[in-house]
């Protein structure tokens, strides 16, 4: 017979090895080393430093907590080639004609005449040379965002311009928006030391990087397939879930929205195409006007797919005849509109030449397995 102590031991134990049995099984140590040698067998052969950029790769992913697994390094690596092929700082062509227009565009829309627009560009800059000499010597954005800066701090005519906005919106070799990469600091401590801006910072490799990968995979989006993150790398976070849903609405209101993954009108109270299509049949949704936009104003958030809005137009879609799941994510319709391109291209266009490069890239990983 056990004495009463012995029964309590046993008690004890047997507990404790049921509460480690119902335990989740923890994920396997990640070799560092093991990590970053994949990272450089899965870039460019030629490309140089690889050791350096699969060095910031591994940072970023481990700083932002996002498993470097091989679908992700691939969907890093497939933005960086198709943004930059690799380089820190891609040159551009044309910029300097690209950016005259710019300034231009500008002078004219506030009145001022182009004889004082080249006297402001004949002063001379920090660095010894005149504006107009440091643009026409621009070749990256890099250069030319350096230039403004000095500009708008310098020069009373080019705040009036531009006011504290610099006109290149983005930069580094994964082409991050700089305001992503801003509102991104606010958030989340930078991890590196910063002797200048953030701006400064996108336009290095590493901080390139790190804001890059954040925009591309540190946020918890309801895709099954990469091409969706790749489509809202370009049109904004859930843009792809977003354009699904203006389908969806199309299909239960009988309008033809534009698919652009755009629920708001940015910067205005006026109602957007989305919110009077949704408003029409604002009665069988069994929610006001002022539910409705309460919930739109949750179309850039994880939280929208949780609001009745979301639900019940998914579930009005689904119930359309034939009666199927209508998709929850679409590659948003957007034509791209920049300086910089010169061609009719599209979101489309962007994600699937991006998906191409992450699928190859797969192929690669699972042939050296």
């Amino acid at each position: 017979m056990l004495s009463g102590m012995q029964r309590v031991a046993l008690l004890a134990a047997a507990t404790a090895l049921l509460a480690g049995c119902a335990s989740p099984p923890r994920p396997p140590a990640v070799d560092p080393d093991a990590v970053r040698a994949k990272i450089r067998y899965l870039m460019p052969a030629t490309l140089a430093n690889s050791e350096g950029w699969a060095t910031d790769v591994y940072a970023a992913l481990e700083v932002l907590d996002v498993p470097a697994t091989t679908e992700h390094i691939c969907s890093v690596l497939a933005v960086t080639e198709q943004e930059s092929s690799f380089q820190v700082a891609p040159a551009v062509p044309g910029l300097p004609a690209i950016a005259r227009r710019e300034i231009e565009v500008r002078a004219a829309r506030y009145h001022i005449p182009r004889l004082l627009v080249s006297a402001a560009l004949d002063l001379r800059s920090p660095d010894g040379l005149s504006y107009g000499e440091r643009l026409d010597r621009a070749r990256t954005e890099q250069d030319l965002s350096e230039l403004f800066e000095d500009f708008i701090r310098e020069v009373p005519l080019a705040e009036r311009l531009f006011g504290d906005l610099n006109p290149v919106r983005t930069g580094g070799p994964m082409q991050v928006s700089i305001a992503f990469a801003e509102r991104q600091a606010k958030n989340r401590r930078y991890p590196y030391p910063m002797p200048g801006t953030i701006r400064a910072e996108v336009f290095t490799r590493r901080g390139g990087l790190y804001f890059g990968i954040a925009h591309l995979l540190d946020y918890a989006a309801p895709y099954d397939d990469m091409v969706f993150r790749f489509a809202d790398y370009n049109a904004g976070h859930f843009a792809s879930r977003n354009a699904a849903f203006q389908s969806a609405v199309n299909i239960a209101s009988g309008r033809r929205l534009a698919l652009d993954g755009d629920l708001l009108i940015e910067g205005s109270n006026e109602p957007s195409a989305t919110e009077l299509a949704i408003r029409s049949i604002g009665g069988r949704l069994d929610l006001s006007g002022a539910q409705i936009r309460s919930s739109l104003q949750h179309g850039d958030e994880a939280a929208f797919e949780r609001t009745p809005l979301y639900s019940r137009v998914m579930a009005l879609a689904d119930a359309v005849p034939p009666g199927r799941p209508v998709p929850r994510a679409m590659v948003p319709r957007i034509a791209l509109e920049s300086p910089k391109i010169s061609r009719n291209l599209t979101t489309d266009w962007f994600a699937r030449r991006v998906d191409d490069r992450y699928k190859r890239c797969l192929a690669r990983a699972h042939t050296a397995n």
